[in-house]
């Protein structure tokens, strides 16, 4: 197994900067998710590990050892691609064997390797097909197969469950998941489907822009997000982020001021913006920690809902034209379409970030 290392890592594809700066570090046996929006650099960073582009700046470490003038068949790095990238002349088991062929390991050893992991994946019945005759799981159970087949030290997976249908998807989760468990080989894994980095990861890197925004615990993310970007990217519904001001009343209570009215800060944004009266901030609060009630300082006005069995969002607008999303249970009394509604959250679950860069108050 390995650790990995990025630091300081800059890309560049002719005038475009796809990453800036990047720093991030695998820890050995650990399952990393990348998650975040298209285009932010995330399957860069893979082909940077795996030696398929070269780094502008910076350097990649695998194991502590700079690997930037080693080529990407000599790196002990296995990748799975989002379209599998299998060889539709090979039989399954020749796709699965040709990474030691390719090794030249003896064939006593690539009979029985090849019948271990396709055992493992449960495909050892289609080993004699095409990868036409399979379905999508099958195609991906069988590129999975042959990246782990000859057990690298760092196993490198891209999206690779966006082309299976929502069973499919879950299925092979939970196998990557005991894979993992069993194998414990260092894991890279980019998506940008939320699901699958709250239920995969042992950490999430939140990229945006080329740069890691946050790494961290999923819980941690998720309840704690360090800038106003990650609020709003992880969840789902998302974090309601609105614009407001802030209000030091004469007793020293501090409030963060909407267009829906004024909510108090918790204390630790509290003791650092006890003399920023009339600053700009952005105030955070998550769809489940809004409640309806009579008495509640924020005033919306319902303009729609999203029903969902269980449970269901309220969508309402503030003065102000910014929207916030009430999630409830479905069996809740529901209020008519364009009533005015009263809500409330707990100083606890109010989250405070900087207008201008975005990072939350108290730094993080």
């Amino acid at each position: 197994m390995a650790a990995v290392t990025l630091d300081g890592v800059a890309k560049r594809f002719g005038e475009v900067l796809a990453l800036s700066g990047l720093s991030l570090s695998v820890r050995d046996g650990e399952f990393l998710v990348m998650l975040g929006p298209s285009g932010c650099g995330k399957s860069t960073v893979l082909r940077l590990i795996a030696g398929l582009d070269d780094v502008t700046a910076g350097t990649v470490s695998i194991d502590g050892r700079d690997v930037g003038m080693i080529p990407a068949d000599e790196r002990d790095i296995a990748m799975v691609f989002q379209n599998y990238a299998l060889y539709p002349h090979m039989t399954v088991r020749q796709n699965i064997e040709f990474p030691l062929v390719c090794h030249r390991a003896p064939r006593r050893d690539r009979v029985r390797l090849v019948a271990e992991i396709a055992r493992t994946l449960d495909i050892d019945d289609l080993v004699d097909r095409r990868p036409a005759q399979l379905s999508g799981g099958q195609r991906q159970r069988v590129a999975l197969a042959r990246a782990l087949v000859r057990r690298p030290s760092v196993f490198l997976l891209d999206e690779p469950l966006s082309n299976l249908d929502a069973r499919l998807r879950v299925q092979t989760r939970e196998q990557l998941i005991e894979l993992h468990a069993r194998l414990g080989t260092t894991t890279v894994y980019v998506t940008h489907d939320q699901v699958e980095a709250m239920t995969m990861a042992d950490r999430i890197a939140i990229v945006d822009q080329g740069r890691v925004q946050q790494i961290d615990r999923p819980q941690v993310v998720y309840d704690r997000p360090d800038t106003a970007f990650v609020a709003g990217f992880i969840g789902n519904p998302p974090m309601n982020c609105v614009p407001a001001t802030i209000q030091v009343n004469a007793d020293g209570t501090v409030l963060a001021r909407t267009a829906g009215g004024a909510t108090t800060v918790p204390p630790e944004a509290a003791a650092v913006l006890a003399d920023a009266h009339g600053r700009a901030v952005t105030v955070g609060i998550r769809p489940e920690h809004l409640e309806r009630s009579g008495d509640g300082p924020l005033t919306a006005t319902l303009i729609g809902a999203e029903f969902l069995g269980s449970e269901r969002h309220l969508i309402c607008r503030l003065d102000g034209g910014s929207q916030m999303i009430i999630r409830e249970p479905s069996d809740k009394p529901m209020p008519p379409t364009g009533s005015v509604v009263r809500l409330t959250a707990a100083a606890e679950d109010v989250h405070v970030f900087d207008a201008d860069t975005g990072v939350r108050v108290p730094a993080p």
